[in-house]
């Protein structure tokens, strides 16, 4: 009498990628109490052992704000397009701190978690997709911050005239800055488990990148002859369409946010493709 052989079942199983660009977003939303707990984790431990709290959350922007406005308007007494200064450099810091923590956290993602990665199976686009979301949480605080700034200049000072007809294009905005961070920060996250320089390199070129996006001077600023220069960043579209909406200045042109749409989209698909043909091998290397 032969004995029945049954079949094994198994749960989970866990197969090699076929394609560099797939992402199983099915498997990624079965990890959805992990992502959460992610971004709860980043939230919290922000603030956390700090005396202020989530106090920071709006001190860090009106520090910056006031900074940039006795540097750059009181010192070097730069123009804001006839726009409150304060008003200004508050839009500048909302979108720029939005776009640069999540690049920065997203480019520690192999290094940082490696132990993690080591131990335990998981869609290892969980970890930069938890920095997006938890800065999201973060964006949405000093967004009302700036709103408190721009209710007051709309209604008591009328200073600014916000283009209403646009305003719905300002939840497109905060997807393509989420994109841009993302798709940037996983590639320094991928070609950092081998070059551990690129980390110093990022560093310092976020710095850079600051002073070449309009963040704390207008684009109608920069002459002609270079302003191709700052409007090949593809930040550039985004935060001059953000302040053309909500201030009423800045220099729109559909062409800029086009450009900043499509460069986007490739810098993401270069990205997850970089991403995904490392995470096979990462291991070895970090």
């Amino acid at each position: 009498m032969h004995e029945a052989i049954t079949e094994e079942k198994w749960d989970i199983v866990i197969e090699p990628r076929s394609s560099l660009l797939s992402i199983n977003w099915k498997e990624i939303w079965h990890y959805k109490d992990l992502l959460m707990l992610l971004v709860k984790r980043d939230f919290v431990a922000f603030y956390k052992q700090t005396i202020l709290g989530p106090l920071w959350f709006f001190i860090q922007p009106l520090l910056t704000t006031a900074m940039y406005f006795l540097i750059f308007n009181k010192v070097a007494n730069l123009t804001t397009d006839e726009v409150p200064p304060l008003l200004f450099y508050m839009a500048g810091v909302t979108c720029w701190n939005y776009f640069s923590e999540t690049l920065t956290k997203t480019s520690d993602t192999f290094i940082t978690n490696a132990s993690i990665f080591g131990k335990v199976y998981f869609p290892r686009l969980v970890i930069p997709l938890s920095i997006v979301l938890s800065n999201l949480i973060r964006l949405a605080i000093q967004f009302s911050l700036f709103l408190l700034f721009w209710f007051y200049h709309l209604f008591v000072t009328g200073k600014i005239s916000p283009h209403w007809e646009l305003i719905w294009l300002f939840p497109f905005l905060i997807v393509l800055m989420a994109a841009l961070g993302l798709g940037l920060g996983i590639i320094f996250s991928s070609l950092t488990t081998k070059y551990r320089d690129l980390r110093f390199l990022l560093t310092f070129g976020i710095q850079l990148l600051m002073f070449a996006t309009p963040v704390v001077y207008p684009l109608s600023l920069a002459s002609e002859k270079y302003k191709w220069l700052i409007a090949i960043n593809p930040f550039t579209g985004i935060i001059e369409t953000f302040r053309y909406i909500f201030l009423g200045k800045g220099d729109f042109n559909w062409i800029y946010l086009g450009y900043s749409c499509g460069t986007t989209v490739l810098i993401l698909f270069a990205g997850i493709i970089i991403f995904n043909r490392v995470e096979k091998t990462f291991m070895d290397t970090v």
